[in-house]
């Protein structure tokens, strides 16, 4: 068997959509005074922060943001750890989230689960006025019903192909990659 990949965006592609959600999370929210951008770990964190790069340019004042690590949240929790105990990340939100916007960033929306985690963990900080959802590619194959408010590409994929996010702050490159098994 091998393994083929197909380009989706490259770098440049990438920094469009970013600033494209950028300015549509501006709009949506009438400015940026009660919103929160909320990466969730690892490359939804990085993601928030050129969001946030992105909005501070456009509207000339920065937008709170924090980072969230969903692990012990995780409805699969058992199936993904069965070899040991999962290491839990600092969550990072320094803020009070109630009656706030809050803004999950994310890289990929597939089944779902990651989000129902992210929104678990948020209610236990407290009760936002939104939850909103930004996510770079949204590939379908949902399990729950959650949908994304902002989507920098919408990427229809079967369940054996896998999309990968490389984030130049972790991989080393801007690009987004689908994977196909022949």
């Amino acid at each position: 068997m091998s393994e083929k990949f197909t380009e989706l965006l490259d770098g440049p592609s990438m920094n469009r959509a970013i600033t494209r959600i950028a300015h549509e999370i501006i709009e949506r929210n009438k400015g940026i005074d009660e919103c929160i951008l909320v990466g969730i770990k690892t490359r939804g964190d990085y993601l928030a922060k050129r969001l946030a790069d992105r909005i501070k340019m456009i509207e000339g004042k920065p937008i709170r943001t924090g980072e969230l690590d969903i692990t012990l949240y995780r409805d699969d929790l058992s199936k993904k750890y069965e070899t040991g105990e999962p290491r839990v990340k600092d969550v990072d939100i320094n803020y009070v989230v109630e009656n706030q916007k809050i803004i999950l960033v994310d890289d990929v929306l597939f089944t779902g689960r990651t989000i129902r985690a992210a929104l678990d963990a948020v209610m236990d900080l407290g009760r936002p006025s939104q939850i909103q959802l930004a996510v770079l590619i949204d590939r379908g194959h949902r399990e729950l019903p959650i949908r994304a408010d902002y989507v920098g590409k919408n990427i229809p994929t079967s369940s054996t192909e896998q999309i990968v996010v490389n984030i130049s702050e972790v991989d080393g490159e801007d690009k987004v990659t689908l994977h196909k098994m022949d």
